[in-house]
């Protein structure tokens, strides 16, 4: 009775029953209280209650024994309960099925299953629920084999909880399904249908943890934590929870958590994976070893444990050990649908398409429902019909209508690039190099996680880059050659650490790359992110990594990739360029983080980030002087803030002179601001209204100079030089206006006209080529002026072509005939007419 006691107000969360009037809470049976005690994670007491209560528990008691890990007892009690006919004998049948699929025995695992599945559809209409939930385990089973029999543990969960809305079991198991099969939504609603009847049921808290993480709406940290304290024993939440540690790169936090989750069950692969994951990412080979050590004790063939660690290695960035493992867990279990499908999707990342294909779609053949496979498939057929252009040390694979347009203006970007950056890092990674661009981001955002849905602009994963096209964005939403930049950035930075850089130095440097690349290239510092520094919001150099992939609000990913290349910045500016390539090389040599900012800048992570607060707030002195400290919640505020605000009522009043005055003064305080509410972008907008053209040309040239993706910014600034007569202006501002929005044949016409007017032929060509390219409404016009541009750029021959080829097709096109005269006259003599 003193278990009972114990039990209180759980037992009845647990295994309550819907309320009606007058309906009386139906009598705990011994296996309720067993049940309940193994869901609060007090398997002691469970186990002894079940060993106490005789032969009618060894079904429970065989469940309570596998959750410790004690293998060989718990099918003992499993097969006692089946050889018996004893209550809970089809679970006993079910649970051994699974534990033959744990252990990589198919046959068997099929073998008891098909026993369950005879049984169910014999006389199954006449099962209490939890034989017709096992029922539906068992077809789970072998649904690892046969997509059909999904369907029918679907079936089985649901016909079980038609029999009993109050039982839980089912409904666990069915989500669990439903988030195994990818279909997010109903694992959703069936948690939540669990946790309606039982708030702190600690597996349903853990599923609804997976399927935010699934969703990518975070990562789940408050609903695993209140798994854990629900039942700090459960393993599976314990190895998410260790997952999400991985992810942020503290690693010593994941170690102690995988460690308490092979105290509970020293035969979870899973489990083992995550301690032999930590040690691998730590260069820990000995570690690794051990982990490897433990789960051949249970597991002779680990296809599981390789499969898992291959995932939490390519989480990391490193795809070509995330390969070699892969290749293990195949190796191990051929029929591994998971070693098989981390195997393909990493060949791919790395570049080997052909193999990366084959193991997608034997992972695919094994697993129908996983939407990753099955999207990538379809992307893979997609992308045989892109063009691929060799590029020098670089092939470029984009939608065959705009490749041409794109490689055009990539090429020389991206060899130029790649010189900057190797003199920069002093380290050339090996060539080609792959880009694909990609002109519908839901294709980018498969290539990159299997989903749609992706917020980023492209991905690095080495030598084999992936971004969004131009043409996968509205026009002015991002500068695509400042991302091209800034992927082939990770490239030198991965490929000179051997993929050991952490998250935050490599963001930061790619950053940082772009703005020392082009003018106004690269994030800068928002009115936000400078309220955040100065209300200490922004994350301490320790737990930068979090930033990235464990958001506490909206902005702090924006923010941790301003802050991580403004850390970079400081530590180029006080410790020179040596130091960042030093640091990069401390982590190609294995040293952690702070034997890094030990052995290169002499001082601890605490005193870095010190120093980076003190050179901050002193680099923004001024604008912050300015901006109330920010509490995380309310819109930023301030004398800055209200003088734009003031400013824009005063433009909306009409009061020019007023605005005018307010939005100097603002522009005085924080000249970099960009976006649409930049003072100098507001500034400009009235002046050029009151017909200063001077002044308003001077204050968008202000504004473009920040904001990388200001296409309306950039087409009125050309205007306005236009007028000025300041052709040098018009080109430059044309020219940004390519990196962000380069599908307007217009926009490449007058930039040709620009370029002959300023006698640079090279670019005229190279615009007239563009306007070709991208679909010019009259392609006989667009060709011959490309042969008069050729011409006047002394490229005789190539005008010839082109002339000749204008001339095919209308041979009455009295301009190119015209051309092809002036072209005879200047044939050098003896060539052939």
């Amino acid at each position: 009775m003193s278990a009972l006691v114990r039990l209180g107000a759980l037992v009845l969360t647990l295994f309550s029953e819907e309320s009606a009037p007058g309906r009386r809470q139906a009598p705990l049976t011994p296996a309720d209280r067993v049940r309940a005690l193994a869901e609060a994670g007090r398997l002691d007491e469970a186990e002894r209650l079940a060993r106490e209560s005789g032969p009618a528990l060894a079904t429970s008691l065989g469940e309570v024994l596998l959750l410790r890990g004690r293998i060989a007892p718990a099918e003992s009690a499993f097969s006692a309960a089946i050889r018996g006919n004893l209550p809970g004998r089809w679970t006993a049948e079910a649970a051994l099925a699974e534990l033959a699929l744990r252990r990589g025995d198919r046959a068997l695992a099929r073998r008891r299953a098909d026993a369950v599945a005879a049984g169910y559809e014999r006389s199954g209409t006449r099962w209490p629920v939890e034989d017709v939930t096992a029922a539906g385990r068992a077809y789970a089973v072998l649904g690892e084999d046969d997509p059909e029999a999904v369907r029918a543990a679907l079936r089985a969960f649901d016909a079980a909880i038609a029999a009993d809305s109050s039982a839980l079991e089912p409904r666990i198991r069915l989500g669990d399904l439903f988030l195994d099969r990818y279909n997010a939504p109903d694992a959703r609603a069936t948690y939540q249908e669990v946790l309606t009847r039982a708030p702190d049921n600690a597996r349903a808290r853990l599923g609804m943890a997976r399927v935010i993480a699934f969703e990518g709406r975070g990562d789940g940290l408050p609903e695993v934590r209140r798994s854990l304290t629900a039942n700090p024993a459960l393993v599976p939440a314990l190895v998410f929870l260790g997952g999400l540690h991985l992810d942020a790169e503290a690693y010593d936090s994941a170690a102690v958590t995988g460690r308490h989750a092979i105290g509970v069950d020293s035969t979870n692969a899973t489990a083992w994976a995550l301690l032999g994951a930590a040690a691998l990412l730590q260069g820990d080979s000995a570690g690794f070893a051990a982990a490897r050590s433990g789960v051949q004790r249970a597991h002779p063939r680990p296809a599981e444990f390789y499969a898992a660690i291959a995932e939490w290695t390519a989480r990391h960035r490193r795809y070509a050990e995330a390969v070699t493992l892969g290749r293990e867990a195949v190796a191990l279990d051929p029929e591994s649908g998971a070693g098989l499908g981390v195997l393909g999707i990493n060949e791919l990342r790395v570049g080997a398409m052909d193999s990366g294909r084959a193991h997608l779609e034997r992972a695919f053949a094994r697993d129908p429902f996983h939407v990753w496979y099955k999207n990538t498939l379809d992307l893979l057929d997609r992308l045989r019909e892109f063009r691929s252009i060799s590029a020098g040390r670089f092939v470029i694979v984009a939608p065959a209508a705009e490749a041409d347009l794109l490689a055009l203006y990539l090429r020389p970007l991206l060899e130029e690039a790649y010189d900057s950056l190797a003199a920069r890092f002093e380290y050339r990674p090996p060539t080609p190099i792959r880009i694909e661009l990609y002109g519908r981001h839901a294709d980018f955002s498969v290539r990159t996680a299997g989903l749609t849905g992706l917020g980023a602009l492209g991905v690095s994963f080495g030598s084999v880059l992936a971004m969004d096209a131009p043409s996968a964005r509205d026009p002015g939403a991002f500068n695509w050659g400042s991302t091209a930049w800034h992927e082939l950035a990770h490239t030198f930075t991965l490929g000179l650490t051997n993929h050991r850089v952490p998250r935050w130095l490599s963001e930061g440097l790619s950053v940082l790359a772009e703005r020392r690349a082009r003018p106004g290239w690269g994030d800068g510092p928002s009115i936000t992110f400078l309220a955040a520094l100065k209300g200490d919001r922004l994350l301490p150099l320790s737990r930068l990594n979090e930033g990235f992939v464990r958001p506490t609000y909206p902005a702090e990913i924006q923010f941790s990739y301003l802050q991580a290349s403004l850390i970079c910045e400081m530590i180029e500016e006080q410790w020179g360029r040596a130091a960042l390539v030093g640091m990069l090389r401390g982590y190609r040599d294995g040293r952690t983080t702070p034997g890094v900012i030990q052995m290169v800048l002499g001082m601890d992570q605490e005193a870095l980030n010190r120093r980076f607060q003190a050179w901050a707030r002193q680099r923004f002195a001024r604008p912050l002087e300015n901006i109330a400290a920010w509490d995380g919640k309310s819109p930023p505020a301030g004398p800055l803030v209200d003088l734009i605000r003031s400013a824009q009522a005063a433009l909306a009043g009409g009061r020019a002179e007023e605005a005018k005055t307010l939005l100097e003064r603002a522009a005085a305080i924080f000249p970099d601001l960009s976006g649409e509410d930049s003072p100098y972008h507001l500034l400009a907008r009235l002046l050029a209204e009151r017909g200063d053209t001077r002044a308003a040309a001077e204050a968008m040239g202000r504004y473009t100079a920040v904001d990388e993706s200001a296409l309306a910014g950039n087409a009125t600034e050309a205007d306005l030089r236009e007028r000025l007569g300041d052709l040098a202006g018009v080109k430059g501002a044309l020219e940004r206006m390519v990196w962000i929005a380069p599908a307007d044949p217009a926009l490449h016409n007058r930039l040709a006209a620009v370029g002959e007017r300023l006698g640079d032929h090279l670019l005229a060509v190279r615009e007239r080529r563009a306007v070709l390219a991208a679909g010019p409404a009259d392609p006989l016009e667009a060709r011959y002026q490309l042969a008069r541009s050729l011409a006047l750029a002394g490229d005789a021959a190539g005008a010839r072509r082109e002339v000749l080829r204008v001339l095919e097709t209308a041979p009455g096109f009295e301009k190119a005939q015209a051309l092809l005269l002036e072209l005879a006259g200047r044939r050098p003599e003896g060539s052939e007419p």
